[in-house]
């Protein structure tokens, strides 16, 4: 197995690139040529917005120049052969020479979907691969038009345990402004895919970039969304008496940074960061008092307030990082890295602050990815849409 990524930041103003894609394109094929000593088996390629109207001819080249099953997205920001560019125009490549692996690629619309409660057989079918072959999934979706909450619901029930990782394009809009590659098509909507087993484990971090605040405590009263009661007192004081015994620069933070965090294991006797899946608090519903949240809740789920800044984020990523390498060690072949567009210079004010982190823990293998519009990952068992993350899919083989 071997991977290898590059990309090719164009000149210019933002937005307003040399759109000579042509030279771009070949350019990218011999040096990922070169690198992995041959033509991919897989091939990845993300591209900025600027190119959306030359997609079919990109991808028509693409095909022609390297083979192999290809998918790709656009994207407003692009992660490639070691930088990651924002603001600007770019192309990515990254591709996978793969011997004993199977590559199946899809196209997937809301209309094909199974019920969630059909048998898993269907989505066996959807996909056209068996449980049975233990497949790793990695997911491009167009966040306007596919419903992936209810996707990866579906996945998860015929293919638990097994790795889905991903990101939403991003770019665009409004329907209709992102575009998806699939082998030889572009599609507008939907989501495109590729499902991989045989020779290759896939793993994931997810990165969620928060740190608990208070300790953990049990929902006592909830309906769907709506937080009323933590240990039997109101969910906003609980939320009140953590914010006020942080600092006052952590006050702040909280402010426009408070998150609620839903623990994946009941059974754990002690929690740490990674252990929550977070989501956003929106706000007070104004009637009842109630915080409104991002996930829907349940009666005697532990949960824990959470905030995030660029430091809790930089230590979270490390963290998480660290606890993969001491459990599974390094010896990766290639990576692929979908960020939020909040994070990146946004965030830590400056360029390929994740890529490099990485590479500080893996060593110089190759990575590629996008910012997102939402991030795809698992936390504990399931699988889940993030929002501010970075969800990594690291490859190896099995063998």
């Amino acid at each position: 197995m071997k991977w290898a990524s590059v990309l090719k930041c164009m000149e210019g103003q933002p937005h307003s690139p040399d759109l000579n894609w042509p030279q771009a394109v070949e350019s990218l094929a011999e040096e990922l040529t070169s690198q992995l000593g041959g033509k991919p088996d897989l091939l990845l390629a993300f591209m900025s917005p600027d190119y959306k109207k030359y997609f079919e001819l990109i991808t028509a080249a693409l095909k022609e120049r390297l083979g192999g099953a290809l998918i790709g997205c656009s994207a407003g920001g692009i992660i490639g052969g070691g930088q990651e560019v924002e603001q600007q125009s770019a192309i990515s490549l990254t591709g996978a020479i793969l011997p004993g692996v199977n590559i199946r690629t899809f196209h997937v619309t809301n209309d094909s979907l199974p019920d969630l409660d059909d048998a898993p057989s269907s989505w066996e079918k959807l996909m056209r691969i068996e449980s049975t072959e233990q497949p790793a999934f990695i997911l491009l979706c167009d966040p306007f038009s596919f419903k992936i909450d209810s996707f990866v619901q579906g996945l998860d029930y015929a293919f638990s345990r097994m790795v889905k990782i991903g990101g939403l394009a991003s770019g665009g809009h409004k329907a209709g402004e992102n575009r998806l590659i699939c082998d030889d098509k572009v599609y507008r909507s939907g989501l495109v895919g590729v499902a991989l087993s045989g020779n290759i484990r896939v793993d994931s971090v997810v990165a969620q970039g928060c740190r608990a605040i208070g300790k953990p405590s049990r929902v006592t009263k909830c309906d769907r969304n709506l937080l009323y009661e933590l240990d039997g007192k109101p969910a906003v004081n609980v939320l009140r008496d953590a914010i006020e015994r942080l600092s006052d620069g952590e006050q702040k933070l909280a402010k426009d940074a408070i998150f609620l965090g839903v623990a994946m294991n009941e059974f754990q006797e002690k929690f740490v960061d990674g252990d929550f899946l977070v989501r956003n608090i929106f706000g007070i519903e104004p009637m009842s008092g109630a915080l409104l949240v991002g996930e829907v809740l349940r009666s005697e789920r532990t949960v824990q307030f959470h905030i995030r800044d660029a430091a809790t984020s930089r230590d979270d990523l490390r963290a998480m990082l660290k606890r993969y390498i001491d459990q599974s060690g390094s010896l990766a072949s290639g990576a692929l890295l979908f960020s939020c567009l909040g994070r990146g210079q946004h965030l830590y004010g400056r360029t390929n602050h994740d890529s490099d982190c990485f590479r500080d823990f893996f060593g110089d293998i190759a990575i590629g990815g996008f910012f997102c519009n939402g991030e795809i990952g698992p936390v504990g068992d399931s699988t889940f849409l993030h929002g501010y993350t970075s969800s990594f899919g690291i490859f190896k083989e099995k063998e």
